[in-house]
């Protein structure tokens, strides 16, 4: 059974940073071969795209955390990680990883910055 497991979640600053990791864990498939996403949902609004890396190392980010956020992927230890930096309120959210071929879900971390 295919676990997504999120960490690293937690209070942070206005303008500091923080880093989350998601594990993957009884994978069918390959670690190596998939795209991998990080979304987040902040209260009352709709789960969103935050940042995508293909198996190719290829990133997509939303507009709202170019320049701040990096999506980055260890394959050998078939770990995720998004690095977000400059924090704003507005990344207040739960923060989810994602992967669309097996469609399946982490648990969610939630990520609150302070003004």
């Amino acid at each position: 059974q295919v676990q997504l497991v999120e960490s690293g979640g937690g209070l942070g600053q206005a303008g500091g940073s923080l880093r989350l990791s998601c594990a993957a864990s009884g994978l069918s498939f390959t670690f190596a071969t998939r795209t991998w996403s990080w979304y987040r949902q902040a209260p009352g609004k709709q789960r969103e795209l935050v940042a995508r890396i293909s198996r190719t190392g290829s990133t997509t980010y939303a507009d709202s955390v170019k320049g701040r956020f990096a999506i980055s992927r260890d394959n050998a230890k078939k770990v995720t990680y998004l690095q977000m930096n400059s924090l704003k309120a507005e990344d207040t959210a739960v923060y989810y990883c994602y992967e669309g071929d097996a469609n399946v879900w982490g648990q969610g971390t939630q990520v609150t910055v302070s003004s």
